[in-house]
């Protein structure tokens, strides 16, 4: 399925632009640059310039890595860019918003956050005492509780879109959160003052990103500012053309 995908964006990849918008792709908590590659390579052939930020995200607090990882990004951004757009994932997504609340972006464009914890999650409330966690977890790990950093950050900014995930493949963890999860997150605790729309689809939370419909999906929100309705499988390559 990826390298029917990364085939069909290559053949729609529009031409070069002179000045090409950046976007900034952001992994979740214990993951690195490689989960977002497929999103990488979807946008890179739409004629984005990407940064994929590889941050040890399980070394220390979100303060810290924000502080640490995105300067970086930032200035990996050509000078002639257009517009600077986020892509987000889980704690990637809080991670951005702790720096947006101390920070200006210049050029700021628009932010698709994927699964993101807003309200914090209620499965670190309930297994953060549990020494695994914190080993696999670290630090940020522990700070996204549903009463830990999510909940002291603000409002997020004009053009922020959200994809929440639907369909689980762990039940015991389903079992803890409320409503509708992706397995590691419910779809209410993923929105937040301020976001411009909100969007639900039926993919896994480890996997969002990979979703070929999610990729339509962020293609379309970077582009126009809006989830394109009844967007599926089939019509993907039409969004990718328009």
């Amino acid at each position: 399925m990826r390298v029917l995908l990364v085939l069909l964006l290559v053949l729609a990849a529009p031409p070069a632009r002179a000045a090409a918008d950046c976007v900034i792709l952001l992994h979740g908590l214990a993951r690195g640059a490689g989960s977002m590659v497929v999103m990488e390579e979807a946008l890179r052939a739409q004629g984005y310039t990407v940064f994929n930020s590889d941050y040890d995200s399980t070394v220390a607090k979100v303060e810290t890595l924000a502080e640490t990882a995105m300067p970086e990004a930032l200035a990996a951004c050509p000078e002639d860019a257009p517009h600077i757009h986020f892509v987000t994932h889980s704690m990637g997504g809080i991670m951005l918003r702790y720096w947006m609340a101390h920070h200006d972006v210049p050029r700021l464009g628009r932010t698709v956050m994927l699964a993101p914890p807003n309200q914090g999650s209620e499965l670190v409330d309930e297994l953060d005492a549990l020494p695994p966690f914190e080993w696999l977890n670290g630090p940020a790990g522990a700070q996204l509780g549903t009463d830990g950093l999510p909940a002291r950050l603000g409002p997020v900014w004009p053009e922020v879109g959200i994809i929440a995930g639907s369909r689980s493949l762990n039940p015991v963890y389903s079992a803890i959160l409320p409503g509708e999860d992706d397995g590691k997150v419910s779809v209410a605790s993923t929105k937040v003052e301020g976001m411009k729309t909100h969007l639900t689809l039926p993919a896994t939370h480890t996997f969002l990103m990979n979703n070929p419909v999610v990729i339509g999906q962020t293609l379309s929100f970077l582009r126009t500012g809006a989830f394109r309705p009844g967007l599926d499988l089939m019509d993907v390559f039409d969004t990718l053309t328009d």
